[in-house]
């Protein structure tokens, strides 16, 4: 008997919900691995990702206040993970960079997943790609517009 449209999206709640968990059990390990506690991991993830931030465009990428944000950095430049730097220009102006150390780790541990992901969408037509590309995007703005809602309700 052939997939119902219904059943499929099921299917794919389902296959979401598995990715989601499976994304945490690596995230939790790698966090374990690099003694950092989730929040300090997704710190790292939006530098590793996005490159030297502010403080403030830091808070905004990980969804934190910027006094958690500010705790945050200081366990992580104690741990060597990351260092404030003061621009040339505007000596007050100060961003927050991942260390050469901790980039390394980063591909140490993250690196093997993202070469078998490739591996895993090189076998997926033009046509699969975009619809893959954007069901994620939409994910994305979808949990993040959810996250604010249940944050709100609280």
């Amino acid at each position: 008997m052939p997939d119902t449209r219904e059943q499929l999206i099921a299917d794919i709640g389902r296959a979401v919900s598995e990715f989601q968990d499976a994304t945490d059990e690596v995230d939790e390990a790698g966090a374990a691995r690099l003694g950092v506690n989730r929040t300090d991991l997704r710190c790292l993830n939006a530098l590793n990702r996005h490159g030297a931030l502010t403080a403030g465009a830091l808070a905004t990428a990980v969804g934190l206040s910027t006094g958690a944000t500010t705790i945050a950095v200081d366990r992580l430049v104690r741990q060597g993970y990351v260092e404030r730097v003061r621009a040339d220009q505007d000596r007050r102006r100060i961003t927050i960079t991942i260390t050469p150390a901790a980039t390394a780790l980063i591909e140490e541990l993250w690196g093997p997943i993202e070469e078998e992901s490739h591996e895993l969408l090189r076998r997926r037509s033009q046509a699969e790609l975009k619809a893959i590309r954007e069901f994620l995007r939409e994910g994305a703005e979808f949990q993040t517009d959810h996250a604010a809602r249940i944050r709100r309700e609280t």
